[in-house]
Formats: structure tokens, C-alpha cells, sequence
């Protein structure tokens, strides 16, 4: 009996181990099942933004990258590098939208660059590298930085086009030049102000203040909304300044003081005193028609101005400061604001 519990004790722990062996190497199997391949794509081209430097401008190159697998969206981040070998300089790093995308913009030096986009991978996606671009710069602007501005969203039909009351959005992209960065010691903060628009219209960012960090060459964003304003018509808001049964209590009670202290000759203390009642009447009434609480509930609101029709020409400019000198570069946006349609 002692044998046959001994058999199958040996038994059990032979089959557990058993299992124990192989059930890593089902698992190591399965993920290998589940690995997803992926390709990266790198799309080149160029763009150009305004320099202070007259009849020059800045050569900007934009690029696109795409990863894709032959099974679901992959995810994570993509790098661009630029070179190869010991010479080879990380430019930056995004994260991968929803679609497997991530645009980059760059302020390049002159001469030759070879850019290749790096994915790192996520799992069960793997890692894959693009083909290399050849973008080649000559007659670059020096300045620091560069500005651009994208059309106003939601989208219209002449491009920037906005009805009194209406707003819109636009991307301002402060890209960096790569001896600016590499001229960095710490942050690097960019302030963007606009100039330049209608009466009754004005413009916020989102945020106001971008930083550049020391070896992040490609653009930063913010976002730009551009208000303007529909007038309004005080009359409608106006109240009345004063009603009959006012006047008829108020007129009769000053002229019944100023008789009461005119008439009594005799009673030099109620004449004093009628008038002491006459200033303190006058002065109440002065102090409460100046009160802006008064004025506001009996006189309404002021009438807002409408933004007036026409095209402007908004300049968005961009400005940094090392303590010592300042960089500034803008970029323009041409603003349309059409009259609202008369009202029968």
C-alpha cells in the first residue's frame, strides 16, 4: 500500500514539473504568435517662413512619418535622427497619433541632411526604421527662430473669414534654428503676441509663453483664437431715468423747502435749517445720479461696438531674450471680416 501512495506521489510531481517546463515555452510561443511587424515611413518636404533679414527667407523642412503593421494601428513614439554613425544627432521625439502618424518641423542648417525615423516599438508591435531623406539647405536665414501660422478652424470659404461674433483657431509653430539649440543651456521660453487687428476684435493664446528645451529641434505649437465682436443696441437695454410719480413728489418738495426758508424771517433757525435741507436734497441727488450703481439700473449698459468689415493684415510675432539681446521674428495672417446681412 506504502508503495502504490509512494508511485503516485512521484507521479504528481513528475507531471507538475512537466508543466512547469513547458508552459514558458507555450507562453514565449504565444507572444511570438502575436508579434506584429511594422513599416516606417518618412516624407519630406520643404516649407518657408518669413526672416527679418530683407528679401531672405527661412527654408523650413516638414516632415511625416507613418508606421504601419500587417495587423491593428501601432503605437508609441517615432524619433528622428539626423546623419549616421558617431555623427548622427537625435532631433526630436513624438508620440504616434491615433492613426500611427506624427508630423515634425525643422529650421535645418545649410548643407546636406540625411533624416531617418526611428520607431521603437511597442508591444506586440516591433521596431522598424525608415528609409533615409536626403533634404539639402543653402542661403539659410540666421535668425534664431521661425514663425508660422496655419488658416483659421473651422474652415472657410474664403480662407480666414469671419462674420461680426464669429471666432476662429489657428496654430502658430515656433520652430528653432539648429544653432540655436545647440547654443542652449537650459530652457528657452518664446512669448507670442499678435498685432495688427480690427477695432473690437482681439486674440489669446494657448500658451501665451513656449519653451524650447536644449536638444529639441523641431517646432513647438500654440493655439490662436482670433474674436471678434457683433455690436449692440443700448436703447433696447435703457431704462428710464426717472417715472411721473418721481417728479411729481421730488419738484413740489424742493420748492416747498426753498418757500419754507425764504418765508420765515422771523425763525432764523428754520430758515438755516430748510436750507441745510436744500444742499443735503442737492447733494443727494448728485452723488446717487454719479453712482455707477445708479447709472448702470437706470441707464443700462453701454452699446457694444460691432467689429467693422474689411481685410486685415494680423502679424503674429514671436520673441526670445537671453538677458542681453532679444530674437523676434513674425509671420502674417491676412483676416477677412465680412458685414453681417442687413435685417428687414
Amino acid at each position: 500500500m506504502r508503495r502504490f501512495l509512494r508511485r503516485g506521489v512521484r507521479l504528481q510531481l513528475v507531471r507538475a514539473l512537466g508543466i512547469a517546463l513547458v508552459m514558458p515555452s507555450l507562453a514565449i510561443a504565444g507572444l511570438h504568435a502575436q508579434t506584429v511587424n511594422t513599416t516606417t515611413t518618412l516624407t519630406t518636404q520643404s516649407a518657408s517662413a518669413t526672416c527679418p533679414t530683407p528679401s531672405v527667407t527661412a527654408t523650413l523642412t516638414s516632415l511625416k512619418v507613418v508606421v504601419t503593421g500587417n495587423a491593428a494601428v501601432p503605437a508609441g513614439t517615432v524619433s528622428i535622427v539626423d546623419g549616421a554613425g558617431s555623427a548622427a544627432v537625435q532631433l526630436a521625439t513624438a508620440t504616434l497619433d491615433p492613426t500611427g502618424q506624427a508630423s515634425f518641423l525643422f529650421y535645418l542648417a545649410d548643407g546636406t541632411h540625411s533624416l531617418t525615423a526611428n520607431y521603437a516599438g511597442q508591444a506586440p508591435f516591433t521596431t522598424s526604421t525608415s528609409a533615409p531623406g536626403s533634404v539639402t539647405v543653402s542661403s539659410q536665414c540666421d535668425a534664431g527662430i521661425a514663425v508660422t501660422v496655419s488658416n483659421l478652424s473651422p474652415a472657410t470659404t474664403p480662407p480666414n473669414t469671419l462674420t461680426p461674433g464669429q471666432s476662429g483657431t489657428a496654430t502658430v509653430t515656433v520652430v528653432p534654428q539648429q544653432g540655436y539649440v545647440a547654443a542652449l543651456a537650459g530652457p528657452a521660453f518664446v512669448t507670442i503676441s499678435c498685432s495688427g487687428l480690427p477695432d473690437q476684435a482681439a486674440c489669446a493664446f494657448s500658451p501665451e509663453n513656449v519653451e524650447i528645451l536644449p536638444g529639441q529641434y523641431s517646432g513647438v505649437t500654440s493655439s490662436m483664437v482670433l474674436t471678434t465682436q457683433i455690436g449692440s443696441q443700448s436703447d433696447a437695454m435703457a431704462r428710464p431715468v426717472s417715472t411721473p410719480v418721481t417728479l411729481a413728489i421730488l419738484f413740489p418738495g424742493a420748492f416747498a423747502l426753498g418757500g419754507l426758508a425764504w418765508s420765515v424771517r422771523r425763525r432764523a433757525w428754520l430758515q438755516r435749517l430748510s436750507l441745510l435741507a436744500i444742499v443735503a436734497l442737492v447733494t443727494l441727488l448728485g452723488t446717487t445720479a454719479c453712482n455707477p450703481r445708479y447709472n448702470y439700473y437706470n441707464h443700462g449698459p453701454p452699446a457694444n461696438r460691432q467689429t467693422p468689415a474689411g481685410t486685415y493684415n494680423v502679424t503674429v510675432a514671436a520673441q526670445s531674450s537671453n538677458g542681453v539681446t532679444a530674437i523676434t521674428n513674425t509671420a502674417n495672417l491676412s483676416l477677412t471680416v465680412t458685414a453681417l446681412p442687413a435685417t428687414p
